[in-house]
């Protein structure tokens, strides 16, 4: 039996709650009805638009776009600054609402989430009459849209829900992807970011349709691993299942927006290495060791994007957390500009829980015990270091790749500021 995926999305989220929490204090104006755009906090780097209303996009303001550039093409444009705490309670009733449907919910980002309609499929006449009334009962309960993109995988039920907008339902099941999505550009594509795109039409590949039927060793030539990532997405060929908070196990995880998009993949993996250090530390501070790890990146574009592996062996060493990390990024970036990095574990287990070897572990080991005594070394690094910056603070002990890249960053604030 196929899967049935939602993808729910709130239309232009940090806007929509906004006035909806203006409307409640008495304002007199619904800001999504005039143009206006949500940014300007400089002190927590959002000097960029970070949602604008429908108004606001017809004089062509475009999210992630400098504040003063809007201001340029619409003078007489309104703007409020983020309320991230207030958004983050809006994004909290939002799930615990679709949660009262099943609790199969997996939260990708504050204003967006993936339902698995499948175990309540019986309780409707349709998934698209479900898809209706959810987003009937959220403006009703809440009094902000979302649009809901339905289909049997992940990848499709997201280009579902960013067809045309705001508060619509769309479909996109696996028979209507030649006639849904391979007419439109192939910039539209889930995945395919500007420098992607630039190569694509280098190419003469202009729409998803063209991406689809072209030789996917011809784009892995061109554009490495994420040329297939690429081809299977315009082909509709996505597996990945909803994890939702009961079936995921828990995890420890750390997040950092950074100053500055990062450009180069050396200096992400230096914010990389800095967060395995963090997510060790806690691991180790908990008794725990994880059996998975994830990385999250976050566009420039606000686009989120998360993979995840599992470890060969349970471990909460800083050095096979960056490792995972990196080979996680090195799979998943696609060269744009990146805003926020994210690394989580997953499948802990008690620190002291034995380990349990392959075939091919135990072969390994009874040949050298290097491999062990390499492992020990790891951890009881990752524990020193972790005690000496415990007893001095967080800067005692600094690695040089961070220290260098701490130095960028004051630098890039003393340029701004």
């Amino acid at each position: 039996m196929s899967h049935i995926i939602f993808h729910i999305d709130v239309n232009s989220a940090y806007l929509s709650w906004t006035a909806v929490e203006q409307l409640k204090n008495g304002a007199d104006v619904d800001i999504r009805t005039i143009s206006a755009i949500i940014g300007g906090d400089r002190e927590s780097r959002h000097g960029i638009v970070l949602a604008k209303s429908p108004s606001a996009k017809k004089f062509g303001i475009r999210t992630g776009e400098p504040v003063v550039n809007a201001f340029r093409k619409c003078p007489n444009l309104h703007m409020d600054p983020p309320n991230h705490r207030m958004y983050r309670e809006y994004s909290r009733r939002l799930m615990d609402f679709l949660k009262t449907y099943t609790p199969e919910i997996e939260q990708v980002s504050v204003d967006e989430c993936y339902m698995d309609f499948t175990g309540i499929a019986q309780r409707f006449s349709s998934p698209v009459e479900a898809a209706y009334e959810i987003k009937a009962r959220v403006y009703e309960k809440f009094g902000f849209t979302v649009n809901v993109g339905i289909s049997t995988n992940k990848l499709l039920a997201k280009m579902a829900s960013d067809f045309e907008k705001p508060n619509r339902v769309h479909t996109l099941f696996p028979e209507e992807v030649k006639e849904k999505m391979w007419p439109l550009p192939v910039s539209e594509l889930f995945m395919a970011g500007k420098s992607s795109v630039a190569i694509l039409e280098k190419l003469e590949i202009r729409t998803i349709g063209e991406l689809a039927q072209t030789d996917p060793k011809l784009l892995e030539f061109h554009l490495k691993s994420h040329g297939r990532t690429l081809w299977e997405f315009a082909n509709g060929i996505g597996d990945a299942k909803v994890q939702s908070e009961e079936t995921a196990a828990k995890g420890v995880g750390n997040s950092t927006t950074l100053p500055k998009d990062v450009e180069k993949a050396e200096d992400a993996k230096k914010v990389l290495f800095s967060l395995a250090e963090s997510v060790g530390k806690r691991l180790r501070k908990a008794g725990q060791k994880a059996n998975m790890v994830s990385v999250e990146i976050r566009y420039s574009d606000f686009q989120n994007v998360s993979h995840q592996k599992q470890l060969g062996r349970a471990s909460g060493a800083d050095q096979v957390i960056y490792e995972a990390a990196c080979s996680l990024f090195d799979e998943l970036w696609n060269g744009e500009p990146i805003r926020l990095l994210g690394v989580r574990t997953a499948k802990l287990v008690d620190e002291d829980e034995p380990e349990q070897l392959s075939l091919f572990d135990l072969q390994f080991e009874v040949k050298s015990e290097k491999p062990k005594k390499s492992m020990e070394k790891l951890k009881k690094l990752s524990a020193a270091m972790g005690e000496i910056r415990g007893k001095y603070g967080a800067d005692a002990v600094i690695r040089g790749s961070v220290l260098e890249q701490r130095e960028k960053e004051k630098k890039y604030e003393k340029k701004q500021f």
